[in-house]
């Protein structure tokens, strides 16, 4: 029986790789900074907790992830932890700098030293590559982060190529898309987009305030997107790879989506509100998923219609 090691086990996309890896027969283990009194209700709702052992360990702290990795032994460490909000990093830049970049320099570090053949996947973003002018992204596109969040995935991306190279380590960075699901913290705009149809059309509330609705996105499912996580640290060799739909879409196509679902005109119910405007921002993001489609095998089957229509019904 593998044995895998979720770091940020309690946000979206760890519930989901903690389920997939359960089913495909692995002991998973998980970590919280106080494993003892933290509630794990994602975790709850998917039915798993009580197949999961769950440890306490942050990964700013050096001598926990040592202490994590000694008492769990994992083959496979998945870090998915940090701040993973694009816009609060601008409120709390040197946090999010620490929580992914020092987090995922502790991990590769304590493998190096611990047992070098543990694979390592670092969930890495989009984000890092800037405005691309729209055109697609994909594994050679260079970086040009804009925001702090950005930024501290870009430094951490490199951090695992230079383990990689310098001491042969098994780690590689799923450069993920925009991915949603049903887990998606209310702070991001899809899911307040989402929340806000499902509130107006009960009479809760009346209007919904959004920032730049003319930014397009390439919107995958979340559950599809750990499958290929898993695929790559299942090839024998470690690489990087874009995890994307391939196709894009403006916010106010999902706009329009999630009201007319419930009969409902999103223009009679938007405010344009220019404090959700960020400092910078990207107006285009797409990507090039070739390369996971030919090595791994891994495709986006989800358009967004089904993303959105499924997150309704399972809210």
């Amino acid at each position: 029986m593998k044995r895998a090691l979720i770091c940020g086990i309690t946000g979206q996309d760890g519930v989901y790789l903690a389920k997939l890896l359960l089913e495909k027969g692995y002991e998973v283990f998980g970590t919280s900074r106080d494993a003892e009194n933290a509630s794990f209700s994602n975790l709850r709702k998917m039915n798993i907790l009580n197949n999961i052992k769950v440890h306490s360990a942050s990964l700013n702290d050096f001598r926990s992830i040592i202490q994590v990795l000694k008492m769990t032994k994992p083959d496979e460490i998945y870090n998915l932890s940090g701040q993973s909000s694009v816009g609060l990093s601008f409120q709390q830049p040197v946090e999010t700098f620490n929580s992914i970049t020092i987090g995922t320099i502790n991990i590769l570090e304590a493998v190096r030293l611990l047992n070098p053949a543990i694979k390592i996947y670092n969930a890495s973003t989009c984000e890092c590559f800037g405005d691309t002018k729209g055109l697609p992204a994909d594994e050679n596109t260079p970086f040009a982060p804009r925001s702090p969040y950005a930024v501290a995935k870009a430094a951490a991306f490199w951090y695992v190529s230079n383990y990689r190279e310098s001491y042969n380590i098994f780690a590689c960075s799923g450069i993920l898309f925009n991915h949603e699901s049903k887990f998606r913290s209310d702070r991001f705009v899809t899911k307040k987009i989402i929340n806000a149809a499902r509130n107006i059309a009960k009479g809760l509330e009346n209007k919904i305030e959004l920032g730049n609705i003319n930014i397009q996105r390439d919107w995958g499912w979340a559950p599809e997107y750990v499958e290929a996580m898993y695929l790559m640290l299942q090839n024998e060799k470690p690489a990087d790879y874009v995890i994307a739909t391939g196709v894009k879409h403006y916010l106010e196509d999902f706009l329009d989506i999630a009201f007319s679902y419930y009969n409902l005109n999103y223009k009679e119910y938007l405010k344009i509100n220019n404090d959700f405007l960020r400092p910078t921002d990207i107006e285009i993001s797409v990507g090039n998923p070739t390369k996971a489609k030919l090595e791994l095998g891994w495709s986006a089957q989800t358009n967004i219609e089904k993303i959105i229509y499924n997150i309704i019904n399972e809210i």
